[in-house]
C-alpha cells in the first residue's frame, strides 16, 4: 500500500473502522459532520484527521456504535475462575459468557462494559493483542492481562495411554465448542496443522461453555474435548497438556475506573483469590494487571 493510500480513507474503509452502513458515512459527510475531502467526485477521509474527530469531537463519539450506556455485564470467553470471582468479588457485574469473538462483537456493540478473550494469533504466536487492535484500534478500551491457563485434550481415565496429542482424536468422539469460541479456532488451527481433516472427525453437540465440554466427557457424551486443566481436576478427568494460554480482559476505559472493575480487581489481589487459584490448578497468575494495549480513544 502506498503512503498516498495509508493518508487517506475511502467511505468503505472509514465505516469498516466506525462499524457502521456505508450510508451513515455519507450522511455525515453531506452534513458536514465528518471532515472529508472530495477529488474526482469522490469523498476521501484523512486518516489524521479522522483520528482527531474521534479522539475531540462529541458529534463524532455520538454516532459511534457504542457510544450507548454500557450494562453492567462481563462479556466475551467463559472462565470457570472468573465466573467465581465475579460473583465472590461482588462486583454486581452480570455475564454472558459466549465465546471470545462473540464477547469482541457484543463489547463493540456497547453490550457490555468488559469481555474476556484468548484469541490465539499464529502469525505472531501470542494473544489477543492484534484481534484488539484491528477492532478498537481508535477506541477508549484497555486490554489488561488477566490470567494463564493450562489448555489441552481432557478424556476419561479409561483412555490413558490412547489419547497422546492432537493427532490421536481422530477415532474418538470429540466435545467441539461454538465457532465463536477461542478454544474452537484454536482446535481448528491445531488440526489444520496436523493436516486432520475437521469434516472427517466424530463429533458431539456443540458444548457452549468450558464446563459443559468437559460434563460432556466426564458424563460420556464425548470421549475428548481440549479443555482447562482446573475442570480436568475437578471432574477427575486425565489431562495431556497442548498450551499455556493467557486470558485478557478488554475493558471500557470509563469503566475501568468505576466502582464494579474496580471492586473486581481489588479481589483479584486479594488471598483468598490466590488461595483459589491454587486449589484449581491449571492457573497462573504472572503479569495480571499488565496492560497490552491501550486504545486511543
Amino acid at each position: 500500500m502506498s503512503d498516498e493510500e495509508q493518508e487517506f480513507l475511502t467511505a468503505k474503509e472509514l465505516a469498516a473502522l466506525l462499524r457502521v452502513k456505508e450510508r451513515k458515512v455519507y450522511e455525515l459527510a453531506s452534513n458536514n459532520e465528518i471532515p472529508c475531502t472530495r477529488a474526482l467526485g469522490k469523498l476521501l477521509f484523512q486518516r489524521d484527521a479522522i483520528d482527531r474527530w474521534l479522539n475531540e469531537s462529541s458529534t463524532g463519539l455520538d454516532h459511534a456504535p457504542n457510544s450507548k450506556t454500557r450494562p453492567n455485564v462481563m462479556l466475551g470467553s467463559h472462565d470457570p475462575l472468573l465466573e467465581w470471582s465475579l460473583r465472590e468479588s461482588k462486583s454486581g457485574m452480570a455475564m454472558f459468557f459466549d465465546g471470545s469473538m462473540d464477547g469482541i462483537e457484543r463489547f463493540a456493540d456497547g453490550d457490555g462494559i468488559a469481555t474476556g478473550l484468548h484469541v490465539y494469533e499464529p502469525d505472531t504466536k501470542t494473544w489477543n493483542i492484534e484481534t484488539v487492535k484491528t477492532a478498537f484500534r481508535n477506541k477508549p478500551v484497555v486490554l489488561s492481562q488477566w490470567i494463564w491457563r493450562e489448555r489441552g485434550l481432557i478424556f476419561r481415565p479409561e483412555l490413558d495411554g490412547k489419547v497422546t496429542g492432537i493427532d490421536s482424536v481422530t477415532d474418538l468422539r470429540l466435545v467441539p465448542r461454538q465457532a465463536e469460541a477461542g478454544s474452537q479456532r484454536l482446535l481448528e488451527y491445531l488440526l489444520k496443522e496436523q493436516k486432520i481433516d475437521k469434516a472427517a472427525l466424530d463429533m458431539t453437540p456443540v458444548a457452549r461453555t468450558e464446563t459443559d465440554a468437559a460434563l460432556a466427557v466426564s458424563d460420556g457424551s464425548g470421549d475428548v474435548t481440549l479443555g482447562l486443566k482446573s475442570l480436568a481436576k475437578q471432574y477427575r478427568l486425565s489431562f495431556v497438556p497442548v498450551m499455556r494460554e493467557r486470558f485478557d480482559l478488554l475493558v471500557d476505559r470509563r469503566a475501568w475506573f468505576e466502582e464494579p472493575m474496580q471492586r473486581f480487581f481489588e479481589f483479584c489481589a486479594t488471598d483468598t483469590f490466590k488461595k483459589r487459584v491454587g486449589e484449581l490448578g491449571g492457573y497462573n497468575t504472572d503479569g495480571m494487571g499488565k496492560i497490552v494495549f491501550n486504545g486511543a480513544g
